[in-house]
């Protein structure tokens, strides 16, 4: 009787145990779903971004280690400045040399403008004095003819005239050298400007190297390696942090070409994560592929293997995202619900959503 009551109260905890996991199985566990659900396997993913350093450069400081949570423009890291500073410095210098030669040319175009008038001022004594040479050689000329002047006189005359005649010739040749020294002079200025345009070019790329060289976060986010460390020297581009956004969270899987092809952009889905089957996240479909392609590695079955399959994405809301931010992790497996018919209702273990 003793060993009759002994298998009884087995065989009773036996039946307990398969109604627990047909339970657990029924809650958790993949079930029948409804017309107008589909569902797939994939993985929690989020957008990734390389903090690169833009220049050639040492690491002077890393300020953020794996894991950290940072906010859109904190300071990540920074890099060695010393060569740039020392660029920026010799740029300045020669901003101030072009500034100073933009003075003394534009000194010098006021002393050839001076030169200048004098010049004209010459020009304009030869002219009255060859008028004055002229009006007398031409009286000599006729008082020749009477004899009522000698011939010396009418020589010195004409002498005087062709001597006064000379003198402006030389005299507008000077105004005209006067003129070519301050068209010189102005294209001088013109140079010193344009040294000092290039010059302050030079500074203003130069800060924008230093300023750059101060890495910052593009957006807000988690931090998920550090690739590099300080003292270390990359070159253009070169990776220093890798950064996850947790503000744009999917999940990534794959639908056949019959149930992608009834998914529209915007639909309503459901997310159940392997590491926490009783929390159904809410989620809206963000992409899907417009190039079929055989289904992923994950999946092992000859069937499925041999059909098509469709990329799509469904995205977590991110006000969702930034209620529960340090809960959120990349890489964990579940699995994917979408209404390929918008009419279909959710079935009763999907339709409870995490708030």
């Amino acid at each position: 009787m003793a060993s009759s009551g002994k298998r009884w109260a087995i065989l009773a905890l036996v039946i307990a145990v398969a109604a627990g996991g047909y339970y657990a199985w029924r809650k958790f566990g993949p079930q029948d779903l409804p017309p107008g659900i589909a569902s797939g396997n994939g993985r929690i993913e989020a957008v990734e971004i390389d903090i690169s350093t833009k220049s050639p450069g040492r690491i002077k400081d890393i300020l953020v280690d794996e894991g950290d949570f940072v906010e859109a423009g904190q300071v990540l890291a920074r890099m060695d400045t010393e060569q740039l500073e020392s660029r920026r410095k010799q740029a300045e210098a020669e901003k101030r040399r072009a500034e100073i030669s933009i003075e003394t040319a534009g000194n010098l175009v006021k002393q050839r403008e001076a030169e200048r008038e004098a010049a004209a001022a010459v020009v304009a004594q030869r002219e009255a004095e060859l008028d004055v040479a002229s009006r007398k050689y031409q009286r000599s000329q006729r008082l020749i003819r009477t004899n009522a002047t000698s011939q010396q006189a009418l020589d010195d005359d004409r002498a005087a005239e062709q001597g006064a005649r000379a003198a402006l010739g030389a005299a507008k040749a000077q105004l005209a050298a006067t003129e070519a020294g301050i068209s010189a002079a102005k294209a001088q200025v013109v140079d010193a400007k344009a040294a000092v345009d290039a010059a302050q070019a030079a500074i203003t790329t130069i800060v924008t190297d230093i300023n750059d060289s101060t890495l910052k976060a593009p957006r807000s986010g988690r931090i998920q390696y550090r690739v590099a460390q300080p003292g270390e020297v990359l070159s253009a581009g070169g990776r220093v942090l890798n950064l996850i956004d947790v503000g744009d969270v999917f999940m990534t899987f794959f639908l056949p070409t019959a149930q992608a092809g009834r998914v529209a952009l915007g639909s309503d889905a459901r997310l159940v994560l392997d590491a926490a089957p009783q929390y159904v996240i809410p989620a809206r479909i963000s992409f899907v592929s417009d190039v079929a392609q055989f289904t992923p590695k994950s999946v092992e079955t000859e069937e499925e293997r041999q059909k098509l399959m469709f990329r799509l994405k469904a995205k977590i809301p991110g006000e969702l995202l930034k209620k529960y931010v340090r809960q959120v992790k990349t890489g964990l497996p579940g699995m994917a619900y979408v209404k390929v018919d918008p009419a279909a209702e959710w079935p009763a273990h999907l339709a409870k959503t995490v708030q």
